[in-house]
């Protein structure tokens, strides 16, 4: 690949997340086989605050997050709390939807975030991706359709 380093891409990184987020998927779907969707979303979200302060501790990347510009600060807990919503409402989804319907349907996020970077970050897609963002659309609609 004349010399390109496969762990700086962007690209292996974003592959890697969708196997991890597919994993989290059917584990959480056979997960909540006993428990409230609600309840069971804070084992998880318990684990990432271990494991991620743990990480940052071992790579000594820890620093104080009241040292960040109120702006970073501000919309970095904006995402959390999008966060939040979005595993409240997956979890609720998977308790009781089929995990390939409803992990589809999450991602209608692609067409939704491809409209809100090209409104609040100037972000141009290409046609070609443009169509690619279409037919994810275009997916979710179809499982949406009644049968």
């Amino acid at each position: 690949m004349n010399g390109f380093n496969v762990m700086d891409g962007w690209f292996y990184w974003a592959l890697l997340s969708a196997v991890f987020a597919a994993a989290t998927a059917i584990f959480t779907k056979i997960g909540l086989q006993d428990v409230d969707s609600d309840y069971a979303t804070l084992i998880p979200s318990f684990v990432i605050f271990i494991g991620i302060a743990g990480y940052l501790y071992l790579m000594d990347k820890w620093s104080n997050p009241f040292t960040l510009r109120p702006k970073t600060l501000l919309f970095l807990t904006l995402s959390g709390l999008a966060t939040f919503a979005s595993w409240i409402c997956y979890f609720r989804a998977l308790q009781t939807g089929a995990a390939a319907n409803v992990v589809s349907v999450d991602k209608l996020s692609v067409v939704i975030v491809a409209i809100f970077a090209f409104v609040f970050l100037g972000e141009r897609p290409a046609i070609r991706e443009w169509l690619g963002i279409i037919l994810v659309g275009a997916g979710v609609v179809l499982l949406g359709l009644k049968r």
